[in-house]
């Protein structure tokens, strides 16, 4: 079966979006969306997003990783609300459900603001820090962040099964200004650096806001410029987080789905 898709980037961090009220991804749709993620065999993303019909809210913003998995994504959310535009499911102003809960976002032209959840804490971990911001977020402040090896040491960390048993990403923060952070980011579920996450660099703004007493913090990363911003509650924790940043739209086309896979099933044997 042939189906539509639209490619979205949010300061690189690419999606697959499909139209989940005209297409189903099938009887299988783990190995179609490892399949589709897939940047040799597929069309290539950090993830796939299906937009689906949620009584109560504008659409259901149902997000996997490329290997499969679901978590919450910022990225991917802001880039859902500029689809949802894109189809006319919502004008300037949308309430939407994640895999988190519910949200809150507005977009004008390519910036979409989106709400994030709640969050209840920071937790220490010596000098680094854990966050969950709908996903799990582990962080490092480092110096030389260009020079710093993501790679190798934020696949260590997100192995690391004694700490995390279902794993998590990882950050890579360098303070560039008071209230200005540059942040890389290994993710799980895509089990690589990408050029940015939305859920990680809300975790190290909140971490780095608090440090310096800032609730508007700037964020580079390799894909380009988000800001956060946010307010403390009464508790320790966090409340009317918002994630902004430019969601664009990129190419689209159709694809037919295959039921078998093998290509990529052979390559995963080896």
């Amino acid at each position: 079966m042939d189906i539509r898709f639209y490619k979205y980037q949010g300061t690189g961090n690419d999606f697959i979006m499909v139209d989940g009220r005209e297409f189903s991804l099938g009887d299988d749709p783990i190995s179609q969306i490892k399949h589709l993620c897939h940047r040799k065999f597929g069309i290539g993303a950090d993830g796939l997003i299906l937009l689906q019909e949620k009584a109560g809210y504008d659409f259901e913003m149902c997000y996997y990783n490329a290997d499969g998995s679901q978590s919450m994504c910022g990225n991917g959310a802001r880039c859902a609300v500029a689809f949802a535009s894109f189809l006319g499911i919502i004008t300037d102003k949308t309430h939407f459900l994640a895999i988190d809960g519910p949200h809150q976002a507005t977009i004008s032209g390519e910036w979409v603001e989106l709400e994030m959840g709640d969050v209840q804490k920071i937790q220490p971990l010596g000098e680094e820090f854990f966050v969950d911001t709908g996903s799990p977020h582990h962080i490092v402040f480092v110096e030389e962040l260009q020079q710093h090896d993501v790679l190798g040491i934020g696949k260590k960390i997100r192995h690391d099964v004694q700490r995390y048993p279902q794993g998590t990403n990882v950050n890579f923060v360098q303070a560039l200004a008071k209230n200005h952070i540059q942040v890389r980011t290994f993710e799980r579920g895509v089990e690589d650096e990408t050029l940015s996450c939305g859920t990680g660099v809300t975790a190290c703004a909140l971490v780095y806001g608090t440090q310096q007493q800032q609730n508007t913090i700037k964020i580079t990363t390799l894909g380009g410029n988000l800001e956060v911003r946010f307010a403390e509650d009464n508790k320790g924790g966090f409340k009317n987080i918002i994630l902004a940043g430019p969601a664009k739209q990129v190419f689209s086309g159709n694809i037919s789905l295959t039921a078998k896979v093998k290509d990529l099933e052979n390559l995963e044997k080896r």
